[in-house]
């Protein structure tokens, strides 16, 4: 993850389901400025590039706990 995806996550701006699928709020979808917003927006629904091997994934229940607050931030 790189540094703008990082404060992305962090903020709650971009989520990542429990079936490693990328999701971006409104906030930043509803936004028109310039190509690194639009990288961003571009995620939306797509899956992570997960590791080779399934022990470095991640886990799935830390994703959902925070899936839950990104939809909390939301609504």
């Amino acid at each position: 993850m790189s540094a703008l995806h990082h404060v992305a996550f962090d903020s709650h701006l971009i989520g990542v389901d429990p079936d490693y699928r990328v999701h971006v709020s409104s906030q930043l979808r509803d936004k028109r400025d310039g190509e690194l917003l639009e990288g961003l927006k571009g995620l939306d629904g797509t899956g992570l590039r997960l590791p080779e091997d399934p022990d470095d994934w991640p886990m799935r229940d830390y994703l959902e706990r925070r899936f839950a607050h990104y939809r909390e931030t939301l609504e």
